[in-house]
């Protein structure tokens, strides 16, 4: 019998009348744990679009772009990864492990038998989802990314800065570091970001993110995460055989320009991107624009 992993669950009222997010929660559950998802448009639609966010932000994070999808007849489905948004929150760092968040998110669309799928994926969005087409085939069609990588064991001198940086955090303040990136998100807003965490003791997946990821270096080859995302690399640049549009938010110092240009060399067929002069490392935050145009490319807009 498997033991239950001690988790915070956030109370429903801090969820309360957000600004730009109307959407009914929804529940499934992983490993014991209760996972919070939207799933907004038409079963039946032309596409299913997964939205995958990263650290530290939740579904909240594709407000402006989940009404351009579910406008143009699409199904939309958002779900809340371990530990933030809604989602259950072990209270162990040590329980975040790459098994837990890519198995729940694997289980996930097979579990709902997600089809034809766009996966729009930023941040821990990409390094787990861009690891997911391969072993479920047959079922992504498009992909839209956007500011993100694969967790090949390289990082970047901003992601290293990063790590450094939230490591010292204790109790990051995450609306805060949004805001800081759109100078133009209201304090309801940036209160939204802070709403899955009432203190401190609900941040174990915040804290414990910046050292999942596969770095090497630090960890040798044989770190969690580099074997699978190395095959997804090969994937994406040998049998990837569906269409994609990248969007980069040109000021990000962690997975900006020169890391989403790497990328895109690995990703088959991969047009040049849209770049965002003002979108930071959040991008999602500048995101209606970048879901018309995705939508335009994939020939998927009814207007």
């Amino acid at each position: 019998m498997t033991t239950p992993v001690p988790a915070l669950r956030t109370p429903d009222e801090r969820f309360a009348n957000l600004p730009g997010y109307p959407w009914a929660p929804r529940y499934t559950e992983h490993a014991g744990l209760r996972v919070h998802y939207l799933d907004e448009g038409p079963r039946d639609a032309p596409a299913t679009v997964l939205c995958l966010h990263g650290n530290p932000s939740w579904s909240y994070l594709y407000r402006h772009m989940i009404p351009v999808f579910t406008a143009a007849g699409l199904r939309v489905v958002a779900p809340d990864l371990i530990g933030f948004g809604r989602s259950d929150k072990p209270v162990d760092p040590a329980a975040h492990t790459w098994e837990l968040h890519r198995g729940m998110l694997l289980a996930f669309v097979e579990r709902f038998d997600l089809r034809d799928v766009m996966l729009v994926c930023q941040d821990w969005g990409g390094i787990f989802g861009l690891t997911l087409p391969m072993d479920l085939p047959g079922r992504f069609t498009r992909l839209l990314v956007m500011n993100t990588g694969l967790g090949t064991g390289s990082v970047t001198e901003g992601f290293r800065q990063w790590r450094a940086y939230s490591n010292a955090q204790p109790d990051l303040a995450i609306g805060r570091m949004l805001a800081r990136g759109k100078r133009d998100l209201s304090p309801a807003e940036a209160a939204a970001y802070d709403a899955p965490f009432p203190d401190p003791s609900y941040k174990a997946a915040v804290r414990a993110f910046p050292d999942l990821v596969p770095d090497a270096t630090l960890r040798g080859p044989d770190a969690p995460g580099i074997e699978v995302s190395l095959r997804a690399a090969a994937w994406w640049r040998d049998e990837w055989a569906g269409e994609s549009f990248m969007a980069i938010g040109m000021q990000d110092p962690v997975l900006g320009p020169s890391a989403m240009q790497a990328l895109r060399q690995i990703i088959r067929g991969c047009p040049e991107p849209m770049e965002v002069a003002d979108g930071g490392h959040f991008v999602q935050e500048w995101g209606g624009p970048i879901a018309r145009a995705a939508l335009s490319h994939f020939r998927l807009s009814n207007t």
